[in-house]
């Protein structure tokens, strides 16, 4: 507030009339007479300030700091002796900063204070001196002993104050001196902050970045600001010099302190402010593609720049790369370097954003391409940016240099999920963001780290962590059931090359599988709660023999690569409990039918073939429709009813006991024709009931001689299908729109019957549509494929086991 005028003074003046009302209000009670002198008394005093309200202002916006303090201390000492929450302790040490800062412009205006003063203190000496130098009387004259006297003692007083600015200026060093130590282990924490954002974590309640720039210019421009005025400090040494003066050492001692002060303040200021990443994988930096652009920013935390100078920042890979065999090296294809104007550095700071850098791999000697025949694999080499500028600030000039995280270089994106495998496993454990032979060695990671960090995976990239009870299962899944220690350990190789169980899938890709799976066709009923997800079959089990028969749960499969099963309870009549499993649902069925249809329309044949939806409440006990309801709304197209014929896709089950001890697996036809039943009706079904033509035939429609079976499909099918579900619609294109019958229902009242006696006549239907029956709306021929999602059950009778 003390640095804006305008509205320092608005507001003092409206203090003022407040101040005012006050004194007249008090003026007229007898009891308030006190009160009514001391406000009479403080306002007089601030009506007598020098700088009036913005004095004022400065003064009220300092009590108000020290009474935060006050406050913060208090809340100290009432907490026992655990831990300060953490909120708390950033704020205290953000308001330490802050204090120390404003304590620094304090002592600032002294020092600048006290420089004019000795200024003048220094002018009036050469001004004494000058006279007594061109005195020409003799020693003895009274008035010329006297006047040397007093060049002694203006002497005296300006070594005085000599020694006095000395001494200011080297507590200010020492001040600056501690800002610059409180500054730098900030920094550092928001750097590890960042890099574990990198792999997912979330920042909250860390320190941004623009309030550590506004930090460290602020100690930039104090440390600058002192630079100048011991500058001016040795030009006055250099003016007026005597034996034993303080100036002769003392400010070069100083200046050396500052400028090694400034080194090390801009040294470290210069960030990386956004990691290399890849537009089209936003979620996982660290990550690029030889031949695809890449971005990354810099930025420097001190924002100061020369009126007229130009800053140009360069970006290279590998300055200083690992001697080890094989290890590739790669070249900036596209332009390497950024130019900052001063008008788009005050405007926007000191940010050099590279958008379009492409990297390509060196050519290997007599070879013709790059080559890696090192010891390490091409997702475990790690390689470094560097960006460097050449700064220059009143006359101070350095290089900067900051690098990157490292990062990992593919060819194919086929080598992202193991690359980012190694970016998770690098940032997670190394200590050294620069150890470019981590993977020669690779540290084991204990469960602690490990842990969180699959958490945080979920968390960035599908919007919901996973809760304990996830987490131990896939600590089961690593360590084994009976592994209690929180600290266990897990190498690299078990991490992504050990098959979990044996023979399957390595445990990261699995994982990494189920996250793409969620990501695409799973989000919202992930973010929601409806998928438990991570949960072993014989947990399963447990949880679902105690709830009620149609209980049900979504579980990720073991074994799939990337697939979501369905498992439910249900309590025979002789007291055994049979779960049932569908086999697990892969993104090649999710991207034809989503999971919430799936589980909507689900159909299981029983032994008489008659359809029935088994799943009947979520675990524990929510209501089917009540938790996925508002995922499965049908949207009815009204313009499309009246032209085409309505279908929906479903899934359908068999439970035959018989195929329950060997499954069978149907020969599939890859296409068939148009005028071949769908399998959904089965042999010696009448199809006018599966075309829901019931109201035709009692109407006596003659539809001529039956359709003949021709598809050639087992009768026997243990497995999920995919089948169209008929609703009649009227076909505009076929018949007009004549007065309803009252006689026909009321979805059939637009027919024209009178026009359909051909039927009773002797022409045959085959004569009408010699190429079988027309196709549905949307529908070709490649729509009447079958596609078979077999079931598989288990129960604690003599079924077999689920494997999935």
């Amino acid at each position: 507030m003390g640095s804006d005028d305008s509205k320092a003074d608005m507001l003092y003046f409206h203090f003022l009339d407040q101040l005012n009302y006050e004194c007249g209000r008090c003026s007229q009670d007898p009891e308030c007479l006190l009160l009514q002198h001391n406000l009479r008394k403080f306002c007089r005093d601030i009506q007598a300030l020098p700088q009036g309200p913005t004095q004022l202002a400065a003064m009220i916006f300092n009590l108000l700091l020290e009474e935060k303090r006050i406050l913060i201390q208090a809340q100290r000492t009432q907490l026992e002796q655990g831990e300060p929450a953490v909120e708390a302790a950033v704020e205290s040490q953000q308001h330490e900063i802050e204090s120390r800062i404003l304590e620094l412009r304090a002592m600032m205006e002294k020092l600048v204070k006290s420089m004019s003063q000795l200024k003048d203190q220094q002018d009036v000496f050469c001004f004494r001196y000058k006279i007594q130098s061109s005195a020409r009387t003799t020693s003895f004259d009274p008035h010329q002993t006297r006047q040397k006297q007093l060049l002694q003692e203006t002497l005296n007083e300006l070594d005085k104050r000599r020694k006095e600015v000395l001494d200011a200026s080297k507590a200010l060093v020492g001040r600056l001196t501690t800002l610059i130590d409180l500054l730098l282990p900030r920094l550092e924490e928001w750097k590890v902050q960042q890099q574990k954002a990198c792999i997912g974590a979330s920042l909250d309640g860390g320190l941004e970045l623009c309030q550590l720039e506004k930090w460290f210019t602020d100690g930039a421009k104090l440390l600058f600001h002192l630079r100048q005025l011991l500058k001016e400090l040795k030009g006055l040494s250099r003016l007026v010099s005597y034996q034993d003066d303080p100036l002769i050492k003392g400010v070069d001692l100083q200046e050396a302190q500052v400028t090694e002060l400034l080194q090390r303040l801009l040294h470290r200021a210069f960030v990386v402010e956004t990691q290399p990443c890849m537009p089209p994988t936003p979620h996982r930096p660290l990550i690029l593609r030889t031949g695809s652009k890449f971005t990354v920013r810099t930025r420097l935390l001190v924002r100061l720049q020369e009126g007229n100078e130009s800053l140009t920042a360069e970006v290279s890979v590998d300055r200083n790369p690992p001697q080890s065999q094989g290890f590739r090296k790669f070249n900036i294809l596209t332009s390497n370097q950024k130019t900052l104007t001063p008008e788009k550095g005050q405007s926007q700071g000191l940010i050099w954003d590279f958008g379009y850098l492409t990297l390509v791999e060196q050519r290997s000697g007599g070879s013709g391409k790059g080559s890696n025949k090192g010891l390490l694999g091409v997702t475990e080499e790690l390689h470094i940016i560097s960006i460097t500028v050449k700064y220059t600030y009143q006359g101070l000039k350095q290089e900067l240099k900051t690098d990157t995280l490292p990062v990992v270089i593919i060819s194919n994106m086929n080598q992202l999920s193991i690359a980012w495998a190694s970016v998770l496993w690098f940032n997670l454990l190394s200590t050294n963001p620069q150890n470019q032979q981590f993977f020669s060695s690779p540290p084991k990671a204990p469960w602690s780290l490990l842990g969180p960090a699959l958490s945080w995976q979920f968390f960035s990239y599908v919007g919901r962590g996973l809760d304990q009870d996830q987490l131990s299962m896939l600590k089961d899944k690593l360590f084994g059931k009976n592994c209690r220690n929180e600290n266990a350990l897990l190498s690299w190789a078990d991490f992504i090359k050990r098959e979990s169980p044996p023979g399957k899938l390595p445990f990261w890709t699995w994982l990494d599988k189920i996250l793409d799976l969620v990501h695409d066709h799973l989000k919202d009923l992930w973010i929601d709660g409806r998928i438990m997800g991570f949960v072993s079959r014989s947990q399963e089990r447990r949880l679902l023999k105690k709830t009620i028969s149609g209980t049900f749960l979504l579980r990720f499969s073991e074994t799939s690569e990337g697939g979501i099963t369905c498992s439910w309870v249900e309590h025979q009549d002789d007291d055994k409990v049979l779960i049932c499993s569908v086999q697990p649902f892969t993104k090649e069925v999710l991207q034809s039918l989503p999971l919430t249809k799936i589980i909507g329309h689900y159909q299981l044949l029983t032994e008489e073939n008659i359809p029935e939806n088994p799943l009947r409440f979520l675990y524990p006990r929510i209501p089917r429709d009540e938790a996925f309801g508002r995922y499965y709304e049908d949207k009815v197209n009204l313009q499309e009813r009246r032209k085409y014929l309505k279908h929906k896709l479903i899934v359908v089950s068999n439970r035959q006991v018989d195929e329950l001890q060997q499954p069978l697996e149907p020969n599939l036809e890859p296409e068939m024709e148009s005028s071949e039943l769908h399998p959904g009706l089965a042999p010696g079904q009448d199809p006018g009931l599966g075309l829901g033509l019931e109201p035709l035939l009692k109407a006596g429609l003659d539809l001529g001689p039956p359709l003949e079976l021709t598809q050639r499909v087992p009768k026997l099918n243990l497995g999920t299908e995919q089948m169209l579900d008929p609703i009649l619609e009227p076909i505009s294109q076929l018949v007009p729109e004549p007065e309803p019958e009252p006689d026909l229902p009321h979805d059939l009242r637009h027919l024209n019957i009178e026009e359909m006696e051909i039927f009773r006549n002797s022409m045959k239907i085959e004569e009408i549509m010699p190429n079988g029956d027309p196709l549905l709306a949307d529908q070709n021929a490649v729509d009447e494929a079958h596609v078979f999602y077999p079931s598989h059950f288990y129960t604690d009778g003599p079924l077999i086991p689920s494997d999935y």
